[in-house]
């Protein structure tokens, strides 16, 4: 065993922790007679609670810092919050697809209701047209038939129609007819104009006929003169 070498102050202050003991020889007179009493030092106060990074926390074997308890609490807030906007998501993507297919079920609706209003405008259109074309064959029939019962007067017809016939009188082989006009009374020669383009195409001792070119006639019963 190598020698030590202990310098003089290090063996009064052992000898100094060791206390007086009588076993201990003391040639030399190095020990002390008395030691001044030991003053036990007042415990140190705990000082102030460190802040909750500084701490740790054992739980079944494993240490946790604040560091990591915070990581995991941002961790596990993170995910949630993944989750919550992931559902949201997911709820939004299918009310949109519900409304888009509300919207394509409305345009096809809106377009067959267009067509159909098409077609029943059409259809009325038509009905229109129809009554429209009824209403005027019904307007132009009465003039038709009103136009072919009673034929256009004739010039001086109705003038004419006023005149009695006399009688007839034959000078040889000419023949004169006797007419009383209502004022005056007047003799026609057989196929003479009487009056306008009436002609007297027909002379007897009891009728007479006056004719017009257009086709119509006027006949005459004889009366006695006056």
């Amino acid at each position: 065993m190598p020698p030590r070498h202990i310098s003089p102050q290090s063996f009064d202050d052992i000898l100094s922790e060791l206390g007086d003991d009588p076993a201990i020889p003391d040639p030399h007179g190095i020990r002390k007679t008395s030691s001044p009493p030991r003053v036990d030092t007042a415990p140190k106060s705990k000082g102030p609670n460190l802040p909750f990074v500084s701490q740790s926390f054992d739980l079944r074997g494993f240490n946790f810092t604040p560091i990591l308890l915070l990581g995991g609490i941002f961790l596990l807030c993170g995910g949630a919050l993944f989750f919550y906007f992931d559902f949201t998501r997911s709820d939004a993507t299918k009310e949109i697809s519900s409304l888009q297919n509300q919207l394509v079920t409305l345009k096809d609706e809106l377009e067959f209701s267009q067509s159909e209003w098409a077609s029943e405008r059409d259809a009325l259109y038509e009905a229109i047209d129809e009554v429209e074309v009824s209403v005027h064959s019904l307007n132009i029939k009465p003039s038709i038939q009103a136009l072919q019962t009673k034929p256009a007067v004739i010039p001086h017809e109705v003038e004419l129609r006023r005149w009695r016939y006399l009688g007839i009188t034959r000078m040889g082989v000419t023949e004169q007819a006797f007419f009383h006009t209502g004022k005056t009374t007047r003799m026609v020669q057989k196929q003479d104009l009487t009056l306008g383009e009436w002609r007297l195409t027909q002379a007897e001792k009891e009728l007479a006929v006056l004719t017009h070119p257009k086709g119509k006639s006027i006949t005459f019963n004889s009366t006695p003169s006056e």
